[in-house]
């Protein structure tokens, strides 16, 4: 991914609600699955780690994206963005952005 397409998928992520938490469990097997019907069913989704989770943001991204095959594409503070091309009925065409 480029810092160009990485730029972009920021700025669409900016409106975007959070719609994934990790908690005191950290990244469990329950927290993939959810992840991954998301980034199906969007592509780009913000997570937020809790104040409890035994986990930061940044290493909770790169734990997450290592287990869903996403792409990182913001940290900051608690919260994170990931993106990933769903496999079908792909809505965000990266290559052409």
């Amino acid at each position: 991914m480029t810092t160009k397409q990485r730029a972009i998928l920021r700025g669409m992520a900016n409106t975007m609600d959070t719609i994934l938490y990790i908690g005191k469990e950290g990244i469990t097997d329950h927290v993939c699955q959810q992840a991954w019907d998301a980034l199906e069913a969007r592509e780009l989704i913000k997570v937020r780690v809790q104040k409890s989770a035994p986990l930061d943001a940044r290493t909770a991204c790169g734990i997450l994206c290592e287990r869903v095959h996403a792409e990182p594409v913001q940290v900051i503070g608690s919260k994170f963005v990931i993106y990933r091309k769903a496999r079908k009925d792909s809505k965000i065409d990266i290559e052409a952005l």
